[in-house]
């Protein structure tokens, strides 16, 4: 494309800074004075009449001539990159302006327009334009020409931002402050960071005083500093030094969470609060103060069970779990923080994520893992972690500054005391009713704004969810009620008996000898520490119910009896589970265990090859003789009672002959037999007459 172009040619191609119609470029060149000379201009071949010229392109303003030179060349990203980058910065310096001098922008702006507007619309020449125009906004001509060259390569669009007034700052970047002794400036701003939160002044001060007596210079001005604390510090570091890092949070937007996707008795979320009343209580003689512990159900926000306590305890967190259990069912997650109270062993033992306390492999799994509740521990007093603590906020507009407890107020921090302070103080029992029935009237409270009640209450919108056909919830069963009912606590059994020692009492029972010197885990009541408790394994199995054994008076002759008795049946008991399983004697062993071996056969007899015949006839075996027979017993007590009796006569036992009776020398005659004291002794079991 030649350089010599006409005003069609020009309008096809959309340069910037020229006129968007024929009459336009007519009206520019002859404000301009396109042909006055004649070596940037020529006549168009082919054409007649007006508008039959071509002009050069020195004529164009500077940013129509570089976009004429892009497209000559093609596209060159090289510049297209570099125009690109110019207006962003720009742009981005305009952004950071404040808004007196954005209107200084749009003032240089509107006298450049002003210009233009009167040489293309009203044929004046541009020189005669520049003194309209700048009469009009009351400035000096030089400043217009200046703004034109601060425009000079942009397009119109991009005017605006490069006429930016070039005052210090305005860039975005802090302007240049005065130079400050490094060691002054480290003092200043080493004590104005402490958190006591000291003056400014103050610290300017002491430092200005310690840079004298030190030499240290420069030291600028108050304000100097401050501006360059402002700067080079920021808020943000300021606030986190002088207030503290939870202060520092607030500098991050909260995180909003959706509960929707829950349903009712899904997960939960349990903390506790100070109720700011004094109340009267019978086991103490001055008055207390009370903390509500409760759980909160996170879909509806629903108060499910709540419980008063003098402290965060395990036994007032157990209770109130318990009591939501038993009302509403098993949650599948619970949120609750990591006091002392939420993460003992004996509410989240063994649980995966229990950063608080030393872990030991005996611990007994807590109330929370065995019912199966994933347990998710968050941080004190973080309301977007425990919604429950808005609950709170709340319930303590209603309970304490209720007028039922006028007088009893305490205030919510040591400043805030209300004049009426401790005037009198509430009964616990009074109070108790006074507590549940605001959290009734919490629960009941229409036009709730949360995310799933739409306007309903809690109560409302945690039925509706517990009806739905999608919502599932677990049930406790019968024997997991003592989990919650009862505390437990792992302990060494005694060896022998294996009875258990717990708070000055003794339990034991039978099943125990099993699990002598061995851990168990005891569940009880700590009210009633004289009712049996029950005792499992490490493993959460039911062993025994064991009963508390109580002492005795040393002399107490019925208590011993008893105790007699008791050990005599236990070892009844025993032998007869010992004789159930061994029942083969010691003899009938021995016979099953030699069996095999008599079933075995007699080895044979060893004989020398020759055998040599007995001849000799003393050497000759006698005949086998029949065996005598055998004497009755009857016979044999009779015939031995015959010779006891004449021993005791002194009597000769003479050798009888045939079938007549022998006498002896006294004349006792003896018969030979006796039916009466045939035995030495009567049937009866006397002893026979002496004769």
């Amino acid at each position: 494309m030649s350089e010599f172009l006409t005003f069609s040619e020009l309008l096809a191609l959309s340069l910037p800074g020229l006129p968007i119609s024929l009459s336009g470029f007519a009206k520019r060149a002859k404000a301009e004075g396109w042909r006055s000379n004649p070596a940037l201009y020529r006549k168009a071949e082919g054409r007649e009449g007006g508008g039959g010229f071509e002009y050069h392109i020195s004529l164009l303003p500077k940013i129509a001539q570089i976009r004429f030179a892009m497209v000559m060349a093609g596209t060159d990203d090289r510049a297209a990159k570099a125009i690109k980058a110019r207006k962003d910065a720009l742009w981005a310096r305009f952004n950071k302006l404040s808004k007196d001098h954005k209107a200084i922008c749009e003032k240089r702006l509107n006298v450049l327009r002003r210009v233009e507007q009167l040489v293309c619309d009203r044929s004046i020449r541009r020189d005669a334009a520049v003194a309209i125009a700048t009469f009009d906004a009351d400035v000096q001509k030089s400043a217009y020409y200046e703004w034109r060259k601060m425009t000079e390569g942009l397009d119109p669009e991009d005017h605006l931002a490069a006429l930016a007034p070039d005052f210090a700052g305005n860039d975005g970047t802090a302007a240049d402050l005065a130079e400050c002794h490094p060691k002054a400036w480290e003092v200043l701003a080493s004590d104005y960071l402490r958190p006591e939160k000291p003056a400014f002044s103050a610290c300017y001060r002491r430092m200005a005083k310690a840079a004298k007596r030190n030499g240290w210079e420069p030291v600028p001005s108050e304000r100097t500093l401050r501006r360059r604390m402002e700067a080079d510090v920021g808020k943000a570091a300021a606030l986190l030094k002088r207030q503290g890092k939870d202060k520092a949070r607030t500098l991050v937007p909260a995180q909003r969470r959706s509960r929707a996707h829950f349903h009712a008795m899904q997960a939960v979320n349990m903390d506790g609060h100070k109720i700011d009343v004094f109340v009267d209580v019978p086991w103490n003689k001055k008055p207390v103060r009370f903390y509500l512990i409760g759980i909160q159900d996170l879909y509806s926000g629903l108060i499910l069970s709540h419980r008063l306590a003098e402290a965060e305890t395990w036994e007032a967190v157990r209770l109130v779990i318990g009591g939501m259990v038993e009302r509403y069912g098993i949650p599948e997650t619970m949120y609750i923080d990591n006091g002392k109270a939420f993460a003992s062993k004996w509410i989240s033992g063994d649980a995966v994520q229990r950063f608080r306390f030393k872990v030991k492999p005996e611990d007994p799994r807590g109330l929370l893992t065995t019912l199966g509740i994933n347990v998710h521990f968050t941080r004190p007093y973080a309301g977007q972690s425990k919604p429950i603590e808005r609950a709170w906020r709340d319930l303590a507009e209603a309970i304490s500054k209720h007028p039922f407890c006028s007088g009893a107020y305490t205030g919510n921090k040591p400043d805030a005391k209300p004049e009426n302070y401790m005037t009198r103080a509430i009964p616990y029992e009074d109070f108790r009713r006074h507590v549940t029935e605001q959290i009734e009237d919490h629960n009941e409270q229409l036009g709730r704004r949360a995310e799933n009640c739409r306007g309903r209450s809690f109560i409302q919108t945690f039925e509706a969810s517990m009806h739905a056909p999608s919502t599932i919830v677990r049930q406790p069963t019968a024997a997991q009620a003592s989990l919650w009912l009862l505390a437990s606590e792992a302990i060494k059994t005694k060896k022998g008996s294996g009875e258990i020692h717990y708070q000055g009492n003794r339990y034991w029972n039978v099943a125990l000898n099993q699990y002598a010197g061995d851990k168990v885990v005891i569940r009880f009541d700590p009210d009633a520490l004289h009712q049996p408790v029950k005792v499992y394994d490490l493993k959460s199995r039911l062993i025994c119910e064991a009963k508390c054994i109580e002492n005795t008076g040393f002399d107490n002759v019925d208590d011993a009896r008893m105790q007699a008795r008791l050990v005599k049946n236990h070892i009844k008991a025993i032998r007869q589970v010992a004789d159930a399983h061994a029942t083969l004697t010691a003899q009938q062993l021995g016979e099953i265990y030699s069996r095999g071996d008599k079933a075995k056969a007699e080895p044979e007899k060893v004989r020398p090859t020759v055998t040599r015949m007995v001849t000799s006839g003393n050497l000759a075996l006698a005949p086998a003789q029949a065996p005598a027979d055998a004497i009755s017993e009857q016979h044999f007590e009779t015939l031995f009672s015959r010779a006891l009796g004449i021993v005791q006569s002194n009597g000769v036992i003479e050798f009888p002959s045939g079938n007549t009776p022998v006498s002896t020398a006294s004349g006792v005659h003896v018969e030979p037999k006796s039916s009466e004291y045939g035995s030495g002794k009567k049937k009866g079991g006397e002893n026979p007459p002496d004769k």
